[in-house]
């Protein structure tokens, strides 16, 4: 199945999380052309740091599959994983990430750092960026300007 096709899958977690007012970011777990686990940011709502779209959905493809390693397994995620979500990819075994657009302030698979491919590990996650990438960088700049407009109003009160 054309990645393209899962990421469209991802992107409508994203735009559940915007619906909730959450950072729109979404992910699945694919093997085998089935989706194994969903995820949107949850982390205001469920008032948890650790909710992000990427660990609901290694939590659900996990249960899913009845054991902690997701062998075999490809993660599509509109934004680029921070450090947490990255070593949970990693101890997960997923085999490769597809992303979405880049996330230069706190991107953990090649923009900060590179916490999948690092040869230090025990193992090493391939990496395929760009996938619907405009879509994915459009909904997060859109969600953070409403976010900077909002607060600037209100401090103006």
């Amino acid at each position: 199945m054309n990645p393209d096709n899962f990421m469209l899958e991802a992107f409508k977690e994203a735009e559940k999380a915007l619906s909730i007012n959450e950072v729109p970011i979404g992910a699945i777990i694919e093997k085998d052309g089935i989706i194994l686990g969903r995820g949107h940011n949850k982390t205001e709502t469920a008032k948890d740091p650790t909710a992000h779209a990427e660990m609901i959905a290694i939590r659900e493809a996990a249960q899913k599959l009845g054991g902690w390693r997701l062998l075999g397994c490809r993660m599509y995620v509109t934004t680029e994983p921070c450090s947490m979500c990255a070593g949970a990819i990693v101890l997960a075994r997923i085999e490769k990430v597809f992303i979405g657009t880049p996330d230069p302030k706190t991107g953990a698979c090649g923009s900060l750092m590179n916490i999948l491919q690092d040869e230090r590990l025990n193992h090493s996650v391939q990496i395929e960026t760009g996938i619907m990438q405009q879509q994915c960088e459009k909904l997060m700049k859109s969600f953070f300007q409403k976010l900077r407009k909002k607060k600037s109003e209100e401090n103006s009160i």
